[in-house]
């Protein structure tokens, strides 16, 4: 693994969890574990997305052993895309990486995706790249190809997925685009990118070892459909983010 150009920090790892007492502690071992002979300078910051379990205690345990790691916390559920975005607000790294807190991807591909940094500004997971190996349920499938078809249609992307949870990225694209996301729940990723398009952002698909083991329930599946639609309001019909940045994002490019 590189190391980034030089900062207080080259990688923070960033990590929304919600009611992930079973895995929480796994995570943080296992990132420990892919950086810690790397002589880079790191965080992993924990955002406790108000969970009702003992996920805050076990990442807080773990904390006061490792000085690496900090831990955010709020009492109410707001959200994947409010949890990311509250821990990437709070990172310092000159590269920031946010990966989900389930331990569903395989953590050992870190070092070749802030490698691809070389030649872009972000690199994101996809599970429909031809060198990935995935494990999911028929339904999951069908959901996440459907849901692709739609954020290809309504907000005109050629990315083949948006969804995955690691996505890496520059410092400079982070200042760029994280004061200007509004999603708080599942579409925030689409958002992410969006953004990133305005913002002419090279943006690069990876391959990725992952196993869902879950389907989204009828609820979720809702609210990123109404998510999106407000995404492509807001980015065809308003003009939202197009005037967002002419006001006051030139100085983050």
């Amino acid at each position: 693994m590189k190391a980034p150009s030089m900062g207080q920090i080259d990688l923070s790892f960033v990590i929304p969890a919600y009611n992930e007492e079973f895995y929480i502690v796994d995570t943080l071992g296992s990132l420990d574990s892919a950086v810690k002979n790397k002589r880079i300078d790191y965080e992993i910051v924990v955002v406790d997305d108000g969970s009702q379990d003992k996920t805050y205690q076990k990442a807080l345990q773990y904390a006061k052993r490792n000085g690496h790691v900090k831990v955010i916390r709020y009492a109410r559920n707001s959200g994947k895309g409010f949890a990311i975005k509250t821990g990437v607000m709070q990172s310092t790294g000159d590269v920031v990486i946010f990966i989900d807190g389930d331990m569903e991807i395989a953590l050992n591909t870190i070092s070749t995706y802030v490698n691809a940094l070389d030649k872009a500004d972000i690199v994101i997971a996809s599970k429909w790249h031809p060198d990935s190996q995935v494990w999911m349920p028929l339904t999951r499938k069908l959901l996440s190809r459907t849901f692709n078809v739609l954020v290809r249609t309504l907000i005109d992307f050629r990315l083949k997925d948006t969804q995955v949870g690691l996505k890496v990225m520059k410092r400079s694209a982070v200042n760029a685009i994280f004061p200007r996301l509004a999603v708080k729940r599942y579409a925030f990723d689409v958002e992410l990118l969006a953004v990133a398009r305005l913002y002419g952002l090279k943006i690069t698909q990876m391959p990725v070892k992952i196993k869902l083991a879950s389907s989204f329930k009828t609820k979720e599946v809702s609210r990123m459909f109404l998510d999106l639609l407000g995404i492509a309001y807001r980015l065809k019909v308003i003009r939202w983010y197009q005037r967002q940045m002419n006001t006051n994002g030139s100085s983050n490019k």
